[in-house]
C-alpha cells in the first residue's frame, strides 16, 4: 500500500508542476509559431505549384512565386488574416490554368496575373491589393 501512496504523490506533484508551467509553455509556443509574412506593403505568398504535361508526355510541376502589394494597412491586415483562403484560390486557379497549357509553350505571365488578380479581389472583397508574380518555373 505504501508504494501506491508514493505513486499518487508523484502524480499529483507532476500535475501541479505541469499546471504551473503551462503559461510559460504557451508563451514560448506563440513566439515560435508567429511568422512574419509581410514587409512594408508586401505580403508574401509562398510558392504555388500545379501539375503540367511536359512535351515528352510526362508530368511536370509549374511553380510560381507570388506576392501581394497592399498599400492600405487595413486591407493588408485582412489579406494576412485570409492568407490561407488566398493561397487556396490561387492554387486552384493555377491548376486550372496549367491543365489547359500547351506542353511545349511557357506559361503566359500576363494571363496568369490577370486571373490571379481577379481571385485576390474576390477573396478580399474589394480592390486595392496588387498581385505580383515572380519566378515561373516548369520542372
Amino acid at each position: 500500500m505504501m508504494w501506491r501512496d508514493a505513486a499518487m504523490d508523484r502524480r499529483r506533484l507532476l500535475s501541479l508542476a505541469l499546471l504551473a508551467a503551462a503559461p510559460l509553455l504557451t508563451a514560448a509556443g506563440k513566439k515560435t509559431d508567429e511568422k512574419k509574412t509581410s514587409v512594408g506593403t508586401y505580403v508574401e505568398i509562398h510558392a504555388l505549384a500545379a501539375t503540367v504535361m511536359r512535351p515528352n508526355g510526362r508530368r511536370g510541376v509549374l511553380t510560381v512565386q507570388a506576392g501581394l502589394d497592399v498599400p492600405d494597412a487595413k486591407l493588408r491586415a485582412k489579406a494576412e488574416s485570409v492568407l490561407p483562403r488566398l493561397r487556396a484560390a490561387f492554387v486552384q486557379t493555377l491548376q486550372i490554368y496549367a491543365s489547359g497549357m500547351t506542353p511545349s509553350l511557357p506559361p503566359n505571365g500576363d494571363v496568369l496575373a490577370q486571373v490571379l488578380q481577379r481571385d485576390a479581389d474576390r477573396v478580399l472583397g474589394q480592390k486595392g491589393a496588387r498581385v505580383l508574380l515572380g519566378t515561373m518555373l516548369i520542372n
